[in-house]
């Protein structure tokens, strides 16, 4: 049974940092591409951060210099720590993992780690 759990959602003071995680069971985590989406209240899914199975990062925008996305396959896990947290940051985080094997896309998502920026 394929399964995603982030972690590490709460609520934080603009300026700070925090850290989430996602712990992947079910699949062979090291062949797949893990990503960070978000969604905030009324506003669509946007992609945060892809991390590759090879390791190669990708970021959105506005979180280019504040998020870092890493992965460990020994723990089939990945992970995003995000800093100089803005009010704008507000949204659920959802992990998701990809993989293309021609003529079939495997997409798993996680149920999703509310976190707010708030003073």
């Amino acid at each position: 049974q394929v399964q995603l759990v982030e972690s590490g959602g709460g609520l934080v003071q603009p300026g700070g940092s925090l850290r989430l995680s996602c712990a992947a069971s079910g699949f062979t985590f090291s062949r797949y591409a893990m990503s960070w989406y978000r969604q905030a209240p009324g506003k669509e899914r946007e992609l945060v951060a892809v991390i590759s199975s090879a390791g190669s990062t990708y970021y959105g925008d506005s979180m280019k210099g504040r998020f870092t996305i890493s992965r460990d396959n020994a723990k089939n896990t990945v992970y995003l720590q995000m800093n100089s947290l803005k009010p704008e940051d507000t949204a659920v985080y959802y992990c998701n993992a990809h993989l293309v094997l021609l003529p079939t896309t495997y997409d798993y998502w996680g149920q999703g780690t509310q976190v707010t920026v708030s003073s």
